[in-house]
C-alpha cells in the first residue's frame, strides 16, 4: 500500500530547533538564468502529470504513473489518491498562474474536480476515503476514511478558492470545507484517530504526536461550521530528536513529515507556545544530510535525501535520523526538492547534480522518477502524486511564495493560526 502524509503511519513527527531565532525566509528567490530555467522546468513537468493523470470528468488524480508515457495518454492504473488530488487542485493554480496549460481548460478541469468531490464522490462526515477508482470515486476494498489525506485535498480546495476568486468555485469550495464534521474525528478525544473504517469503526492509533498533521489541525480549529476546540492545539505531544549537533521536534518519522503542512501554512517568521516550525523544519532537513552523510552509503554534497518512497523492492517509509528502513544508496528526489525552501543552495545542487548526471534514465515526461540507485542501474518507471506534489510546491513557495501567499489569504487559516497562539516575531 502507498502510505501517504502518515494516513496509515502512525506517529509521524516534524521539527524544531533548540532555542534558534527565526530564520530569513527564501523568498523571493534570486536565482541565476539556468537555475530558473531548470526549476521551471521541473515546475511545468509536475504539471502536466496532475492534468494528464486525471479523469477528466471526475478531477480524481491518480496515485502513480509511468513516467515515460507517449504524450497526453493516461496510466491504466485505476488507483486514485485523495491527497494526490488535493495537491493537483493547487498545481492546477500555479500551471495557470505560470500559463503551462490554457486557462479555460484549468478553470473547467477545477470546477469539474469540485463538483465531483461535493457530490457523488463517497464521504463520511465529509470525511473521504484515502485511495478511490479513478472514474467512480468509489473507495477500495479495505482502505480507511483518511482525515490527514482529506486535509491535503482541502488545502488544495481553498487554495482554488482563493486563488480563482470565482463565484463557483468558491461556492463548490466552501461547501466541501464547511461539511466537514470534525469533532466526529475526534471520537471522544482530543486528538485526531487514525482513520475509520466502515466494518470496524475508528482506528486505534491517533495523531497524538507532531507530524505532517498541523495542518489538519489548524482546517479543524478554523472551521467556521465544525471547529474543533483550540486546545487540541496542545494535546499533542512534542518529541525532541537528537542527532550530532541538531535538535528539533520530531519522531523517528521520514523527513516528508517536515515538509507537507508548510506547503500551505505559512510558518515563517511565526511561532506558538512551543517553537518556531519554520526553523525546526530547517534543522530537521540540515540533519537529514549530515545523516545521511554519515551512513558511507554513496551519499555526498551532490547526492543525498530519502524521504517514503518506492524503492527497489516496492514501497518503503525511509529516512531518519534516526535510522529508519533499508536505506542502501537510493536517492529520492523530492527529499530535496520538497525541502528547497529550507535549505535553498544545498537542494538546488542535489537536484542540478542528478539531472546532470542521471537525467537520461531519471528523468522522463513528469521530471525525475521517484527514486533511483544508480549503482544498482535501478530507476523507478513510476513518479507518485504526492511526491511530485510536494516538489512543485515548494519550489513554488521557495521561488515566489505563490502557494503560501494564495491558501494565506483564506480567512479561515489566519483566524486557526491565532487561535491555536501563533504570533509574528
Amino acid at each position: 500500500m502507498h502510505w501517504i502524509g502518515g494516513s496509515i503511519l502512525s506517529g509521524l513527527a516534524l521539527p524544531a530547533l533548540l532555542g534558534e531565532t527565526a530564520l530569513a525566509a527564501p523568498r523571493p528567490a534570486t536565482l541565476d538564468p539556468d537555475a530558473t530555467a531548470f526549476l521551471d522546468e521541473m515546475e511545468r513537468q509536475a504539471c502536466l502529470y496532475f492534468y494528464e493523470q486525471a479523469d477528466p470528468s471526475t478531477g480524481q488524480i491518480l496515485d502513480r504513473a509511468n513516467n515515460h508515457l507517449p504524450a497526453g495518454q493516461m496510466d491504466p492504473r485505476f488507483v486514485s489518491s485523495i491527497a494526490s488530488t488535493g495537491f493537483g487542485l493547487t498545481a492546477l493554480c500555479i500551471a495557470d498562474s505560470r500559463r503551462y496549460l490554457p486557462s479555460d481548460r484549468i478553470r473547467r478541469r477545477v470546477l469539474a474536480t469540485l463538483q465531483f468531490h461535493l457530490k457523488p464522490m463517497p464521504t463520511e462526515h465529509g470525511f473521504y476515503y484515502h485511495f478511490n477508482d479513478v472514474k467512480t470515486g468509489l473507495p477500495l476494498l479495505n482502505i480507511e476514511v483518511s482525515p490527514i489525506d482529506t486535509a491535503i485535498l482541502l488545502c488544495g480546495v481553498l487554495t482554488c478558492r482563493s486563488y480563482f476568486k470565482d463565484p463557483k468555485i468558491t461556492d463548490l469550495a466552501t461547501q466541501i470545507y464547511n461539511r466537514v464534521d470534525w469533532p466526529w474525528m475526534l471520537n471522544n478525544g482530543k486528538t485526531f484517530a487514525l482513520g475509520w473504517l466502515p466494518a470496524t469503526g475508528f482506528l486505534t492509533p491517533r495523531w497524538d504526536h507532531y507530524a505532517e498533521m498541523m495542518m489538519m489541525y489548524l482546517l479543524a480549529i478554523g472551521s467556521p461550521t465544525h471547529p474543533i476546540d483550540p486546545s487540541c492545539w496542545k494535546s499533542f505531544s512534542r518529541p525532541r530528536t537528537r542527532f550530532e549537533k541538531f535538535s528539533f521536534i520530531s519522531g523517528p518519522d521520514p523527513l516528508f513529515i517536515h515538509l507537507y503542512s508548510h506547503a500551505w501554512f505559512d510558518f515563517h517568521g511565526k511561532r506558538d507556545s512551543y517553537v518556531d516550525y519554520f526553523a525546526n523544519s530547517v534543522t530537521a532537513v540540515r540533519a537529514h544530510k549530515a545523516f545521511c552523510m554519515s551512513l558511507n552509503r554513496g551519499y555526498s554534497d551532490d547526492y543525498w535525501g530519502v524521504t517514503a518512497s518506492d524503492w527497489i523492492h516496492g514501497y518503503t517509509a525511509w529516512g531518519g535520523p534516526p535510522l529508519m528502513g533499508p536505506i542502501d544508496g537510493t536517492v529520492v528526489p523530492c527529499a530535496t526538492a520538497g525541502s528547497i525552501a529550507f535549505l535553498p543552495d544545498d537542494c538546488l545542487r542535489v537536484l542540478r547534480s542528478l539531472k546532470d548526471k542521471f537525467g537520461q534514465y531519471a528523468w522522463g515526461r513528469y521530471g525525475p522518477c521517484d527514486a533511483f540507485h544508480p549503482d544498482l542501474a535501478w530507476y523507478d518507471a513510476d513518479v507518485l502524486g504526492i511526491d511530485l506534489g510536494i516538489s512543485l510546491l515548494m519550489i513554488e513557495n521557495f521561488r515566489t511564495g505563490f502557494v503560501w501567499k494564495y491558501f494565506m489569504e483564506n480567512g479561515e487559516t489566519s483566524h486557526a493560526m491565532k487561535l491555536a497562539g501563533f504570533r509574528n516575531y
